[in-house]
């Protein structure tokens, strides 16, 4: 396959619609299609023609490539030699002095790691991310250009959005003034934040402060919550207040991680997500499986918008990120009891921020001439085996331009 946004591919597999026993989706019907692609997006799909002066997909089936839509390049270990964590450090404020002493060395080589993770992810179909850069006063705007450059050399394969995150808190260390700062830049899209009872010790201080300057700069808001109890469903329900009175911040603001979902009653998850999505407030969620479960099916029920990403893949935080969003997908699947045709194929969505090749009817949706070209060849016959069985990625293509093949 020659790396050009210009070509055709035959032999594609794609899926067609749903075979049903009676009210039952049973079996992904597929069929093979000539897919192509001109100047970055999909021209045209058209009825196989095998004997075509093409590309031979060779009957994979094609699928949207994968978005991580939370992770942290800008201070991975990756490229590093292997080092679990420690459970010395088990607060995030003892994580918070424990980067204040590494993170000095970790820039001398970050931009080199930040390109060294992103050619990893891509190699499992990851072609997109929104990922978090730190915004301290040990690296002041270092993190941010540090990655910034590892972007640019990528720039051809790789896209991301930018989360401006103030790890150290905002008043907790001398933060506010590099935020501000940093908030002015075109390149950020989100402005973060970090835990703001236990950190900064004030809800509304550290809230008014995020919401204000994302207000005042047109960005978005995307803050880490961790905190579970009361504390932890204030601020969510603060940010939820804050978006209904103001329209620009709904669609655009997120509250990551969110743990405290996870320790509601039925009947209190159903409330606030019903909230959640009547103000457009999105969860991001690693979707962890060790002390929360996150309610992630009744907040899809709700028409809230979750995100899923690897969160951290191999640093001094976590160790668990794989790289690969088909393993989150199947995680969720696992997690929830999605084992069947139907439910496997809805998994995908987690993967490709809400795209997949089938509509809930089981119409065909995806590709469709006009979509950008972004795209995944992956060893499956459907997106349900793609998920239970984490398909190998053969092929990923960003743009019309050949990324990664096997």
């Amino acid at each position: 396959m020659s790396q050009t946004n210009n070509c055709t591919l035959k032999n594609v597999l794609l899926e067609t619609g749903f075979e049903y026993d009676q009210k039952e989706v049973i079996r992904t019907k597929t069929d093979l299609f000539c897919v192509e692609i001109e100047n970055n997006i999909i021209k045209a799909v058209t009825p196989n023609n095998p004997h075509a002066k093409a590309i031979d997909a060779k009957k994979r089936l094609m699928l949207p490539a994968f978005k991580d839509m939370h992770i942290h390049i800008d201070k991975t270990l990756f490229g590093l030699p292997w080092k679990a964590v420690s459970q010395t450090r088990r607060t995030v404020k003892d994580m918070i002095a424990y980067e204040q002493k590494i993170i000095p060395e970790l820039l001398k080589t970050s931009t080199e790691r930040a390109e060294k993770l992103i050619a990893f992810t891509q190699s499992y179909g990851t072609h997109y991310a929104r990922t978090h850069f730190n915004v301290d006063p040990t690296s002041g705007l270092k993190s941010l250009e540090h990655l910034e450059l590892a972007l640019k050399n990528k720039k051809d394969s790789f896209q991301a959005e930018l989360v401006a995150f103030p790890q150290h808190g905002i008043y907790y260390t001398n933060t506010a003034s590099l935020m501000k700062d940093v908030a002015q830049l075109k390149s950020v899209d989100f402005i973060g934040g970090l835990d703001p009872f236990s950190i900064d010790g004030s809800i509304e201080k550290q809230m008014d402060f995020i919401v204000q300057l994302a207000l005042d700069n047109h960005k978005g808001i995307d803050i880490h919550l961790h905190e579970t109890g009361e504390s932890g469903i204030k601020t969510i329900e603060f940010l939820i207040n804050k978006a209904l009175e103001n329209p620009e911040l709904r669609g655009k603001t997120f509250v990551s991680h969110a743990f405290a979902l996870g320790h509601l009653s039925s009947a209190e998850t159903e409330k606030i997500a019903e909230r959640l999505a009547a103000a457009q407030v999105g969860i991001a969620s690693s979707i962890p499986f060790k002390n929360t479960i996150m309610p992630i099916p009744t907040l899809m029920k709700h028409g809230v918008n979750v995100l899923i990403g690897n969160d951290n893949v191999q640093d001094h935080w976590g160790t668990f990120g794989s790289g690969n969003m088909l393993q989150k997908a199947k995680l969720a699947a696992e997690l929830y009891g999605y084992g069947t045709e139907y439910n496997l194929s809805r998994m995908l969505k987690l993967a490709t921020q809400n795209i997949t090749p089938l509509d809930d009817k089981g119409n065909m949706q995806w590709p469709k001439a006009g979509a950008a070209a972004n795209i995944v060849l992956v060893d499956a016959s459907c997106s349900a085996e793609a998920v239970s069985r984490m398909a190998p990625v053969h092929s990923l293509i960003h743009e019309g331009n050949l990324i990664f093949q096997k």
